[in-house]
């Protein structure tokens, strides 16, 4: 009675999906019931079905031991809907199910979702313009010249070139590395990156890359304050200063310096309550529909810690500067409200952890479709967030060392095309350094006393000093 873990790749909530389906379709326990004096064979009640779903999906690596009791009953209500089960009259596509003694059966067949077909993906490759190539609109033909009054040297010149003697001159542009060509480096190097550590043959299943913005990217990467917090542009897509103010106080509870001291009792509760109305009214879940399958697929890295967190930092880069700023500012509160010894019960029946899982969770990660397992793959997502927020919401520094090389690289590059007797001062070759720093003369090697036959000998007169 164990999920096999469904690593990363493309569909994987789907996988998830249609292995939860099979598993609770021919695991599940069913017996004779009785009901308003009739007997049901091979059926089980609601209850029944919450209880062994649970321990199903708690004990799975791929949902986590966070998995709550209130989520089973939603996702047994997508069930019902879908027709993985229906009551025992027949009835099926309404959430109408409930933690109770209401008898339900399986159907003879339940269909499983299919892969959604999306069209073939063509990989832009990036050409850089050659150095020789001329620059849209001109060739050769087309240069410009100025009139040449014709002379005997003139004649010899052009006679030399035409028999073959002198080759023919040629114009070269010289190229420089555009705004847009860093933005294109940023881009693909990043998605390389994201690919490689997914282990992936590509990601065109995961994720669409024509929508990724490299302007976000960079954005995300050198637009920050000390603390690593995007800073935005717009001014306008900032959290409104009430909520702020509101997160402020609960993050820093109970010395809040933004607001006075409560007044009445459960004051932190209305505050909680409002940054939670302002969450859970977003339009698009913090990292967006967009993502949703590449975060997804990351969580099947969860089991190797370390390459799951490189990942995710990946991953939060992609998002639009304001989703990303909302999103550190929303996790540096529920996480110091969970380490916080004096704050008093948010809510009644529920740990502070579980609450701001609960609370938080649908308006971070969902997706469109809603019969996905978005519920259980945002609250594990959550959890890991919230447990390695401080990581993932940095900025991979190897990622951006590797880059900027790389830009580097290029500039120099054209730099030394363009340029080449500055750039041998500049950068010399051993041939070029050769050539400007003539080799000096070596100094002969001091005389070394073990080199002496006989050191410590006194010296002796030969016959060659005899007159």
């Amino acid at each position: 009675m164990e999920h096999r873990i469904v690593g990363p790749g493309p569909y994987r909530a789907t996988k998830l999906w249609n292995e939860t389906v099979e598993l609770f379709r021919t695991k599940m326990p069913l017996r004779k019931h009785r009901c308003r004096f009739k007997s049901y064979e091979r059926c089980f009640t609601a209850a029944e079905a919450v209880d062994w779903l649970h321990e199903l999906l708690r004990r799975s690596q791929n949902f986590g031991p966070e998995v709550t009791r209130k989520q089973t009953v939603q996702l047994l209500k997508k069930f019902l809907k879908n027709h993985v089960i229906e009551d025992i009259k027949g009835k099926w596509g309404q959430e109408d199910f409930e933690d109770n003694r209401h008898l339900y059966r399986f159907p003879p067949s339940s269909p499983l979702r299919p892969y959604p077909k999306r069209p073939p993906y063509q990989k832009d490759v990036i050409k850089f313009p050659e150095w020789n190539d001329p620059p849209p609109g001109t060739s050769q033909e087309n240069i410009p010249v100025r009139p040449v009054v014709m002379n005997s040297e003139m004649w010899y010149k052009r006679h030399s070139i035409a028999i073959g003697e002198v080759p023919a001159c040629r114009l070269v542009h010289r190229r420089q590395l555009t705004e847009a060509n860093v933005e294109e480096i940023w881009k693909t190097m990043t998605l390389s990156y994201l690919q490689k550590i997914l282990g992936l043959d590509s990601l065109e299943e995961v994720l669409d890359v024509k929508l990724v913005n490299s302007k976000f990217i960079i954005h995300n990467v050198y637009s920050v304050s000390k603390q690593g917090v995007v800073i935005l542009d717009d001014k306008s897509k900032e959290l409104p200063h009430w909520v702020l103010s509101a997160m402020k106080c609960l993050a820093n509870w109970p010395n809040c310096s933004d607001l006075k001291q409560p007044m009445y009792l459960g004051f932190e509760k209305d505050v909680f309550k409002t940054i939670a109305d302002y969450y859970g009214h977003l339009k698009e879940p913090l990292l967006t529909f967009q993502l949703f399958d590449a975060f997804v697929s990351v969580l099947g890295l969860l089991q190797k810690e370390e390459m799951a967190i490189e990942a995710f930092q990946i991953c939060c880069l992609l998002l639009p500067p304001e989703n990303r700023r909302k999103l550190q500012l929303l996790m540096r509160m529920m996480a110091r409200i969970c380490l916080n010894k004096e704050m008093p019960p948010l809510c009644d029946g529920f740990g502070t952890r579980t609450l701001m899982v609960q609370t938080f969770s649908h308006c971070i990660l969902c997706s469109k479709d809603e019969v996905d397992l978005d519920d259980l793959l945002a609250a594990r997502l959550v959890t890991f967030l919230m447990d390695n927020y401080q990581e993932i919401l940095k900025v991979p520094l190897a990622l951006q060392t590797s880059i900027e090389e790389r830009v580097a690289h290029l500039r120099r590059v054209q730099f030394q095309k363009s340029y080449p007797e500055v750039y041998q001062e500049r950068f010399p070759t051993p041939e070029s350094e050769a050539l400007l720093f003539p080799e000096k003369p070596k100094a002969k090697p001091q005389l070394l006393m073990w080199a002496l036959k006989n050191p410590f000998q006194p010296f002796q007169r030969t016959r060659s000093f005899r007159m």
